[in-house]
C-alpha cells in the first residue's frame, strides 16, 4: 500500500512540475545581430510570453560571425530540452543545417513550434549603379565584375541569388558573408549588390535601388519590383522565420510558447510593423510548419543541383 501511495505521489509530483512551466526565465535565441525583422518580432513574442506567464523572457542575440545562423543553432541544440531555450530560426537551420557537417545539427535536433513571418528579402544596390533591374544587372555582370554581399553561402536566399545569376548568364566576381547587411555595407563600396531584408535597408531607401525580391510574393513596400521567380522561373523558395525547440521538449512548453507567439501576431504593434516594413505575418502550427520544411528541402535540392552542390 505504501509503495502504491509513493508511486501515486511521484506521478502527481511529476505532473505538477510539468504544469508549472514556465517557472524560471526563458531565452529566445536569435542567431543574428539585433535590428532585423526576426529580432524585432521575437522580442515582441518574448515580451508577450513574460506578460502571459509572469516569468522573465528575453531575446539573446548570437550572431555567427559570418557563419550564418548555425553557431546560434548549435547553442540551442546543446541546451536542455525543457522549453527554456527557444530558437528563432530562418529556413536554413532545419533545411540546410543537417547537410553541412555540423554534428550537433545532424540529424536535425529541432521540432518547429510554428512559423510566424516571411521576410521581404531583396537584391539591392546603390542608386548610382548602371543597372536598374535584375535583367540589366545580368547584362552588366556578363561584361563587368560585380560583387555580392550575403548572409552566408549555405543559406537559401544566397543560393537563390547564385542560381538566378547562373540562369541569367553571369556569375558574381566576388562574394562575402556579413552578420548584418545594412545601408553601411552598400555605402562603404565593399560590395556592389546586397542580398538582404528591407528592414535593414529602410533608412536609405532614397539612395538605393531594389532590383528584385526573393520569395513567392512581391513585397508590400516594393509592389512594382518583380520577384526573382517572375524574372527567373523556378526560384520560388519561401524565406521564413519560425520558433523551434529540441525534439524532446515537453508538449506543455510547446503549447505555451505557441500561444504567446499567436497572441503577439494579433497585437496592434505587430500589425503596424507589417504595414511599415512589408513583412508577412501569420501563424503556421507545428504540423503545417513541418510540411513546409519538407517542401523546402525538396525545392532547395533542385536549386543545389542547379548551382552544382
Amino acid at each position: 500500500m505504501k509503495l502504491k501511495l509513493a508511486a501515486a505521489a511521484a506521478v502527481l509530483s511529476a505532473t505538477a512540475a510539468m504544469a508549472e512551466y514556465p517557472e524560471k526565465p526563458v531565452s529566445f535565441v536569435v542567431p543574428w545581430p539585433p535590428g532585423d525583422l526576426e529580432d524585432v518580432l521575437t522580442r515582441m513574442i518574448a515580451d508577450k510570453f513574460q506578460e502571459m506567464y509572469g516569468v522573465p523572457a528575453a531575446v539573446v542575440n548570437k550572431p555567427g560571425g559570418g557563419g550564418g545562423p548555425f553557431p546560434g543553432a548549435v547553442e540551442v541544440a546543446n541546451a536542455p530540452a525543457d522549453g527554456y531555450t527557444v530558437g528563432s530560426f530562418v529556413i536554413g537551420v532545419p533545411v540546410v543545417g543537417p547537410e553541412i557537417g555540423i554534428p550537433e545539427l545532424a540529424p536535425n535536433p529541432f521540432d518547429p513550434v510554428g512559423i510566424f513571418l516571411t521576410y521581404p528579402f531583396v537584391v539591392a544596390t546603390l542608386a548610382d549603379k548602371p543597372y536598374d533591374t535584375w535583367e540589366e544587372l545580368s547584362a552588366y555582370g556578363a561584361e563587368n565584375d560585380v560583387s555580392l554581399g550575403h548572409y552566408g553561402t549555405f543559406l537559401a536566399p544566397t543560393k537563390v541569388t547564385f542560381a538566378a545569376a547562373i540562369k541569367s548568364g553571369f556569375d558574381f566576381a566576388s562574394e562575402a558573408a556579413y552578420d548584418l547587411l545594412d545601408c553601411n555595407v552598400l555605402a562603404s563600396g565593399d560590395v556592389d549588390v546586397v542580398n538582404g531584408t528591407l528592414q535593414t535597408l529602410l533608412p536609405c531607401m532614397d539612395s538605393i535601388k531594389i532590383l528584385a525580391s526573393i520569395g513567392s510574393e512581391r513585397t508590400a513596400l516594393t509592389p512594382d519590383v518583380p520577384t526573382m521567380a517572375e524574372v527567373v522561373p523556378g526560384l520560388e523558395l519561401s524565406l521564413w522565420n519560425g520558433l523551434f525547440v529540441h525534439k524532446d521538449t515537453p508538449a506543455d512548453a510547446r503549447e505555451k510558447i505557441a500561444a504567446a507567439a499567436q497572441a503577439t501576431l494579433e497585437t496592434e504593434a505587430a500589425q503596424n510593423l507589417m504595414k511599415e516594413t512589408g513583412v508577412l505575418l501569420y501563424w503556421k502550427d507545428a504540423e503545417s510548419s513541418s510540411q513546409q520544411i519538407e517542401k523546402d528541402i525538396t525545392d532547395l535540392a533542385e536549386i543545389n543541383a542547379l548551382v552544382g552542390e
